[in-house]
């Protein structure tokens, strides 16, 4: 993944900038396709299955009360700069809500993607799959 960020930064010419200046909706805008993208392809290595089997199992695990609770088993492991980045989107006020999910758990969710889309644009894809493995549960197998 890191490679395939530095071959989109070099052909499109993409210049890093101060993560600082990103509001925290927008790392969880990116943080929400990187979140998604790791899970359908956890499932898709991990069973080449009906695509409606897939698509269940990937919406359990992408849903906002999924990543709610995923937060919960995250945060004491968080270092003081992912956990203001995770409050920072927790708090940012978004003007859409998800359908099937509580505010409190449509808040915690997007503060995990906004983690999720910092750690990305950081490069720190070490550390993602890090917290993804520990928040649903594959760092015990």
């Amino acid at each position: 993944m890191e490679e395939s960020l530095r071959q989109l930064k070099k052909v499109f010419q993409l210049e890093d900038r101060d993560l600082k200046t990103y509001s925290p909706l927008t790392f969880a805008y990116i943080g929400d396709g990187i979140y998604d993208l790791i899970i359908r392809t956890i499932l898709v290595k991990k069973a080449n299955c009906q695509v409606n089997k897939l698509h269940k199992q990937a919406s359990s695990l992408v849903k906002a009360s999924a990543q709610s609770e995923m937060m919960r088993v995250l945060e004491p492991v968080l270092t003081e700069e992912e956990l203001a980045v995770y409050k920072r989107g927790r708090n940012a006020k978004s003007p859409t809500m998800a359908k099937n999910a509580s505010m409190s758990d449509y808040r915690r969710a997007t503060g995990f993607e906004a983690l999720m889309g910092y750690l990305y644009l950081k490069e720190d894809f070490g550390r993602i799959v890090e917290l993804i493995r520990k928040g649903i549960g594959e760092d015990t197998l």
